[in-house]
């Protein structure tokens, strides 16, 4: 029996259509993945289930008695509360016990003479070992060290983003609830803590409905996909795998009815041409079935995520690190680091959060100097940098400044590898920005869309040295594999920060880990390569 059910929702915000009737169900045990472009409606999907975004028209059938947990890419915490607290603020008695057993802890660590304190403890411990809370402790302890969050009585007001979302998973796993509902669960995870998760969700004994980019965690988690294109869902009873190869199918038998279909458009367009003077019946039909067929091709079309631009031209020089050292506050983040890039360098750098990676691309870039040790840069290079943090540039803007407008104030034009110009607003649609996104303000854009038009003007400033930091977060896996098609033919050296498996092993043959007190080794070829090289 299905826990919840949607038939033929409809969801419209105005500027398109987000769902048209949408239907299907999920089952007990059923791993959903949920995939399609940035603002395809993915988030909007989850957030209608959970409750918090209506419906326009159709119905949604959901046991008043399931339990629905439902993790957002940026969850709201209670800066007042520790982490712990914050773990065990939203459930039962159990954590209520143990939220009144850290609160008594603490007062009787400054008065632990006080009677009424200890008597207050004494009764909680005993109802704590009634109701097994302690092992809820525990294991709340452990999924934490899990997620690299090992101060459990830090204050959520002192936390960055990244170790929000972390403890907000880590409150959504100790629910466990009948339904997981999970909005980029990867994002701000190092590899480890992916791979944990990865197979403590394999385990888990209940309905997970995610959307994530990393495609290895969404090919070894799931059992179906939906896919999201268009307002249309379409259901893949499989993996992340099995829907490649059905969508592969699936495009070669579209090639060849597309190649009947252009053909016979051809002869129809001739035949229109020839402007016959009898409109009969049968004549009207064909020009209705022409102007079918072409919006058939159209709409075809439209789903493509195409980038081809060329880079500038690339001297030999390119960036040279000589001995850079960098700390803050009595920690070092880089040590003694020396590395020539190449013009044609496919770097990848790892490790976990916080071991200076950014603070490294900080030092490349110039934005800040390193405290010794030099960097020389090229005399012909040009920087294009996608920072992890390009939302928070995208929101320092004019958020009623036009999609187009932005992307015009960097060029009205590029010219691609064959020499053919290409407009900002013909980038923009080859990058799925529909004429009506174009001319609308950019807070009306979704954050994956904001970030999907940061790296589209990143692209077309036609850099010669590309640095993506979390190149991965918030975008689609359509856009992903198109920007690594894109990194194959890229002319130029390219530096990637990620902590995606997946995206990682397609467009670096070299990596860098950070280890130690700042210490930066260097390993050949890909990710999978270098785990294997660590397990020897």
């Amino acid at each position: 029996m299905s826990i919840f059910t949607l038939q033929s929702v409809r969801k419209d915000f105005g500027i398109k259509e987000i769902l048209k009737e949408a239907s299907f169900s999920l089952d007990p045990m059923d791993k959903v993945g949920l995939i399609g472009t940035n603002g395809s409606g993915k988030s909007t999907l989850l957030k209608i289930i959970a409750g918090l975004e209506p419906i326009d028209a159709g119905q949604l059938s959901i046991n008043p008695k399931t339990k629905i947990v439902y993790l957002p890419q940026q969850p709201y915490l209670d800066d007042n509360n520790t982490v712990l607290e914050q773990v065990f603020a939203d459930s039962g008695q159990q954590m209520t016990l143990i939220r009144e057993y850290e609160e008594l802890s603490q007062k009787l660590a400054h008065n632990p003479e006080d009677n009424q304190l200890l008597a207050q403890l004494s009764s909680v411990t005993q109802q704590m070992d009634a109701t097994g809370a302690w092992e809820l402790e525990t294991k709340a302890k452990i999924i934490l060290s899990k997620l690299g969050i090992v101060d459990f009585d830090a204050p959520i007001g002192q936390l960055s983003g990244g170790y929000r979302k972390r403890i907000a998973l880590a409150a959504a796993l100790l629910a466990e609830p009948e339904v997981l509902l999970m909005d980029e669960p990867t994002n701000h995870l190092d590899a480890m803590s992916v791979e944990w998760l990865q197979s403590y969700l394999n385990s888990y004994r209940g309905a997970i409905l995610l959307i994530t980019h990393d495609r290895y965690f969404l090919d070894q988690v799931t059992n179906r996909i939906i896919e999201i294109d268009r307002g249309d869902l379409y259901t893949y009873s499989g993996n992340y795998s099995y829907y490649l190869e059905k969508k592969a199918l699936a495009e070669e038998s579209a090639i060849s009815t597309q190649r009947k279909h252009q053909g016979v458009l051809r002869r129809e367009l001739e035949w229109l041409k020839r402007g016959p003077k009898a409109r009969s019946t049968k004549q009207k039909a064909r020009i209705d079935r022409i102007h079918d067929m072409q919006a058939k091709e159209f709409k075809q079309a439209q789903g493509k995520v195409e980038i081809s631009t060329p880079g500038r031209r690339i001297g030999k020089k390119v960036i040279e690190l000589d001995n850079v050292s960098k700390g803050y506050d009595g920690r070092i983040m880089v040590k003694d680091f020396t590395y020539e890039f190449s013009p044609d360098d496919r770097v990848g750098i790892i490790g976990g959060n916080g071991v200076g990676k950014s603070t490294l691309m900080d030092i490349i870039t110039g934005r800040i100097q390193p405290d010794s040790g030099n960097v020389e840069i090229g005399s012909t290079i040009y920087i294009g940098y996608f920072d992890q943090h390009s939302e928070d540039l995208l929101e320092a803007l004019n958020q009623n400044q036009r999609v187009i407008d932005y992307l015009k104030d960097v060029a009205e034009y590029v010219t691609t590898a064959d020499g053919t110009l290409i407009t900002a607003s013909q980038m923009l649609e080859r990058f799925l920005f529909p004429p009506t996104q174009q001319y609308a303000p950019i807070h009306k854009l979704s954050g994956g869309e904001k970030r999907r038009l940061f790296l589209l003007q990143v692209l077309m400033s036609s850099p010669n040295v590309l640095i993506l930091d979390e190149p991965t977060n918030d975008l689609d896996v359509q856009t992903l594999a198109v920007l690594e098609e894109y990194l194959e033919g890229f002319n130029g050296c390219v530096i990637i920060v990620s902590h995606d498996r997946y995206f990682l092993d397609r467009t670096v043959d070299k990596i860098f880990a950070f280890e130690s007190e700042g210490n930066i080794r260097q390993y050949p070829g890909n990710y999978s390569l270098y785990i294997d090289k660590k397990r020897e």
